[in-house]
């Protein structure tokens, strides 16, 4: 007696689908970092501007920016005491030194342990990854700052950086 062949090729099919969409999803062809999934985050930092993926600075970064709230960047980005606490635990959770994700790693290489950048575009990768970009294009009045992600990136809010 034969033994079916379907069962076993629906489930290579059904294997190799789900790889496909899985490794386009999560890899994001090297550029992709987890957005913001905790919807405090995503309120507080996004109502100023793009909840930048906690996965772009190392936790030590994170927790420096949460500890100075009132000089953010130029303004008072204070929040209560305890959302405060609920936003740095889940920046520093999913930071780039605790994320594990391959491109994190890389995005980190060149940075030294004891650096502590508030800034993605301070990053040693960042920059390479931008020197192309020219300073006309830098003050462009759809783009005006390096921290204008979806300026160029149209899918930063989704994670993907591969534009």
């Amino acid at each position: 007696m034969k033994t079916p062949v379907r069962p076993l090729a629906l489930c290579l099919v059904i294997v190799a689908v789900s790889a496909l969409v899985l490794g386009r999803a999560q890899a994001g062809g090297g550029h992709y970092f987890p957005p913001v999934s905790d919807p405090v985050v995503k309120e507080e930092c996004g109502a100023c501007h793009l909840a930048f993926a906690p996965a772009m600075l190392p936790a030590r970064s994170w927790q420096r920016m949460m500890g100075d709230l009132k000089n953010h960047f130029g303004d008072d980005a204070s929040v209560a005491p305890e959302v405060a606490a609920r936003i740095t635990d889940y920046l520093v959770a999913n930071s780039a030194d605790k994320a594990g994700q391959p491109y994190t790693r890389k995005l980190l290489r060149g940075l030294a342990a004891s650096d502590t950048p508030l800034r993605i575009t301070e990053l040693p990768k960042w920059v390479r990854e931008h020197r192309e970009v020219s300073d006309r294009e830098w003050r462009h009045k759809n783009v005006r700052t390096r921290a204008n992600c979806v300026a160029c990136h149209a899918d930063a809010e989704r994670g993907q950086y591969d534009d």
